[in-house]
């Protein structure tokens, strides 16, 4: 696997871990739709939380957060959409990104809650 995709896969487990210890309940992982993937979906108090996770080793070219395009929001929406429905889900949905920061130096995580909104 190539290093960035080792990176991306720490972080995603980076970030269950944040989640995990900030009281949320992990549904699932990697969930696919079509060309679209939910790197988290996880719940919390009466909310579906619908997570994308940013991973980068330096913040040279940008936070990790500013690499979320129009087109991976409408893709996100699109699986979100999915998810809620396929499983008959009532709760509320919410977007959030998770942003990590990770190299040999440091290791931050920011946590975006309604990173976006989706109607």
């Amino acid at each position: 696997m190539a290093d960035h995709n080792e990176l991306g896969k720490e972080g995603e487990e980076i970030a269950c871990a944040h989640l995990i210890s900030e009281g949320y309940k992990i549904l699932e992982r990697n969930f696919r739709f079509q060309k679209a993937e939910i790197d988290i979906i996880a719940s919390y108090k009466k909310e579906i939380i619908i997570v994308e996770v940013k991973t980068r080793n330096s913040d040279f070219f940008g936070n990790p957060q500013e690499f979320i395009t129009p087109k991976k929001i409408k893709l996100l929406v699109k699986a979100a959409n999915e998810y809620v429905v396929s499983n008959s889900i009532s709760f509320e949905a919410r977007f959030d990104v998770i942003a990590v920061l990770k190299n040999k130096k440091e290791q931050k995580v920011t946590h975006f809650k309604n990173a976006f909104y989706h109607f």
